[in-house]
């Protein structure tokens, strides 16, 4: 999943050694939270948000067929850790 993820945001971005991802796994359920660069973020996320809420149906599609929920967090700049 977090291959999948790093390859399409990789794809997306003009700058793709900012792509950073982190992986949570907590009782089945594995939280992703992608970080860019923040000029990046709109690209990411698209018009509407029509991206970022692409990336998570094929996340939960892949994630299904492991028998886990996955969410996945586009933070913005103020929630960005490094």
């Amino acid at each position: 999943m977090k291959d999948f993820l790093e390859f399409v945001a990789k794809n997306l971005v003009d700058n793709p050694e900012a792509v950073r991802i982190e992986e949570t796994e907590i009782n089945g359920k594995v939280l992703l939270k992608l970080y860019v660069d923040e000029r990046e973020i709109g690209k990411v996320i698209g018009r509407e948000g029509r991206n970022a809420k692409a990336m998570r149906v094929l996340l939960s599609a892949i994630g299904a067929k492991a028998k886990k929920k996955v969410a996945l967090e586009i933070p913005d700049k103020v929630n960005k850790e490094k």
